[in-house]
């Protein structure tokens, strides 16, 4: 089963790195996938799941979580400041706070509603322009400005550029995330994962590995 190979892979990562393997959430992405194919993954027990875009997410884990225990949602993609108050109502974490305006709309609607997910602020670790994510010479400024606002900054997150060696982007998010005594690294995806448990990923986000190809119709 591709998720108990990926369990097995992950349990084998850390042994390698010197790690538990309690220190790893594995996120199973489940953008884009059939609801049999994510209802699958429940049966076999598994709860913490990946979704993109808000809309997505609100059309079948309400649903979801009215069959099963215990479900995680977490949004990793990126997020407009006028879906920020759904988004805070359907997951636990978000992994893509990248900007101010976002982050003062997240603190205001905290105040309002009382509560807020785990935060984790994403790096554009390869300064890519059509990607989201604060520049990694921002990145502690950013961080500071989130603490500011008395939000609940977990981490950070990145994604690698596809052309580059990603280890070298997971070190750099490990040294940002030190310096500035975060603990939650959210990075490593299918192809890549158990790179970034070496380098010291606590969240993996795998998608296609545990569900197959995503079909976009």
């Amino acid at each position: 089963m591709p998720l108990a190979d990926i369990q097995s892979r992950i349990e084998a990562a850390c042994t390698r790195a010197g790690r538990e393997r309690n220190e790893i959430t594995l996120i199973a992405v489940s953008k884009v996938q059939p609801l049999d194919r994510v209802r699958t993954i429940l049966d076999q027990g598994h709860r913490v799941f990946g979704e993109n875009k808000v809309q997505e997410a609100a059309s079948k884990w309400p649903d979801f979580r009215a069959h099963y225990n215990n479900v995680q949602l977490h949004l990793i993609g990126p997020l407009q400041t006028n879906k920020a108050r759904q988004a805070m109502e359907l997951a636990d974490a978000i992994h893509t706070v990248d900007r101010p305006k976002l982050a003062n709309t997240l603190a205001r609607l905290a105040q309002d509603m009382g509560s807020c997910p785990d935060l984790f602020i994403q790096v554009n670790t390869g300064e890519e322009p059509q990607k989201s994510g604060v520049l990694p010479a921002e990145a502690d400024d950013f961080v500071a400005e989130v603490r500011a606002l008395d939000l609940p900054l977990k981490g950070l997150m990145c994604i690698p550029p596809a052309e580059e060696e990603p280890s070298l982007h997971f070190a750099l998010l490990a040294k940002i995330a030190a310096r500035n005594g975060l603990e939650g690294l959210s990075m490593g995806m299918s192809a890549d994962f158990e790179s970034a448990i070496a380098l010291g990923a606590t969240h993996v986000r795998v998608g296609s590995a545990i569900f197959g190809e995503r079909d976009y119709g």
